[in-house]
């Protein structure tokens, strides 16, 4: 059993939700991105994005807490993708500070994910990740049981660079 608690996020877990993508991206981009880029990144900037989110639901936003302290977030949503299914969902973003990666928090995230997809009434479920993120591949392939879509690969431009990103999918059983 996992020591980790997911619920909604509210207005108040925006800041953290913020540090945390941004310790996220700076620490998982080493080497992909500029360092300069990966500097460049803006709390305050993610803070107003994800203040959003929660507030329009676009995407839902879920919180993984351990003992009161906010240690990661997922969101999901219907897929963005076009000529996707109505039953298909997308999950948007999943980001876990890099003290807790490989503890169970994506993996607890992931299952709260999929219980609010199955919600939804989606059977089927998206994301993409870039190609060289060798970790983030590693849990979702390993750990959460996604596929590569092979014919999805494309080119996409993060920051100052472009890297290639790939779709990966499974049913949301």
């Amino acid at each position: 059993m996992s020591s980790y608690k997911v619920r909604p996020a509210t207005l108040r877990d925006a800041k953290a939700i913020a540090e945390i993508h941004v310790a996220s991206w700076q620490t998982a981009y080493q080497g992909l991105m500029p360092a300069e880029d990966l500097k460049n990144l803006s709390v305050e900037k993610r803070q107003a994005f994800w203040r959003d989110a929660i507030e329009y639901s676009e995407p839902q936003l879920l919180v993984a807490t351990e003992a009161d302290e906010l240690v990661g977030f997922v969101g999901f949503d219907r897929s963005r993708d076009k000529g996707t299914k109505s039953t298909t969902g997308e999950i948007w973003a999943v980001y876990v500070t890099p003290g807790h990666w490989r503890k169970g928090v994506g993996l607890a995230l992931w299952d709260g994910a999929r219980e609010g997809l199955r919600e939804e009434g989606c059977t089927q479920v998206t994301l993409w990740v870039l190609l060289a993120n060798e970790r983030a591949l590693g849990f979702y392939e390993h750990a959460a049981g996604f596929k590569r879509d092979m014919t999805s690969l494309k080119t996409v431009t993060v920051g100052s660079v472009k890297l290639e990103e790939i779709r990966l999918k499974r049913e949301v059983d």
